[in-house]
């Protein structure tokens, strides 16, 4: 029987490599919330580790890779362990997933691994300056009617720019159609040319070791017949970044379950 909820939160709060941060925790109370707008508050807010991971935490000077949205952390134990070099960060709201990640990292003496369990729109509080040299999405949901909230959108991607060294790196893996056409033509009318993308990832003859990580549910996706697109971009620091001024059909199929079921149409 799958352990409940509580129990999974309980574990991890044991768990020194597991960061557990809602908003009343990196808010201070000194600050008045009626008086300040979301952007504002955003920039007052910090976690303790924030500028010191390496230093407090790692105990080593490796660049920093973080996975937004890490679900059950398969992905950010997998990197870990194909780049002992680097340390990685998985970051997600839902404790009760991410626990499978940070239980394996524990059981396996990971010593390049840790979580932070938070709403990723906090995220510019947990890290400092060029602290970040890498930044993964993985499979995030596409957002098709909230720009907004696209964690590979231009409000998200300003925001990661304050903590993601110059020469850093984002990546996506997706395997919505939206969402690949929307960050290509982002990334085209921001005049930002991608070091690698791909719209089928695994036929495409690609060679990085990365194809050696596959996800579970990557695995369904792609036993329902899906293609994997993959993006890795480099970020300007100074321009503003504009929203592309293009109509994007929408994805045919939706997850039901972690499944793949056809929409209905109107």
């Amino acid at each position: 029987m799958a352990k409940n909820k509580l129990q999974k939160f309980a574990e991890m709060a044991e768990y020194d490599h597991v960061f557990q941060a809602d908003f009343s925790d990196l808010y201070s109370s000194d600050n008045d919330l009626s008086e300040a707008n979301s952007e504002n508050i955003l920039g007052s807010i910090k976690f303790h580790m924030r500028g010191k991971w390496c230093s407090e935490f790692f105990h080593n000077d490796n660049p920093i890779v973080v996975e937004l949205g890490c679900g059950k952390g398969e992905y950010t134990v997998g990197l870990a362990k194909l780049y002992p070099d680097k340390n990685f960060i998985g970051v997600d709201i839902k404790g009760a997933r991410m626990h499978t990640g940070a239980t394996q990292a524990k059981e396996e003496g990971l010593t390049n691994v840790a979580f932070i369990r938070t709403r990723i729109e906090f995220i510019e509080a947990f890290f400092a300056q060029d602290e970040v040299s890498e930044i993964w999405v993985t499979f995030p949901d596409p957002q098709m009617k909230k720009e907004r909230k696209r964690l590979v959108g231009t409000l998200m991607l300003s925001r990661y720019r304050n903590f993601l060294k110059k020469d850093g790196f984002v990546h996506l893996k997706t395997d919505s159609p939206f969402l690949y056409t929307y960050t290509s033509e982002m990334l085209n009318v921001n005049n930002i040319k991608p070091e690698v993308a791909l719209a089928d990832l695994y036929g495409s003859g690609y060679d990085d070791k990365i194809l050696s990580i596959k996800t579970y549910y990557e695995g369904k996706w792609l036993e329902h017949g899906l293609t994997i697109k993959y993006f890795k971009f480099n970020l300007p620091q100074l321009v503003k970044l504009v929203e592309p001024d293009i109509e994007i059909e929408h994805d045919t199929y939706h997850m039901v379950g972690r499944g793949v079921q056809e929409k209905k149409k109107n």
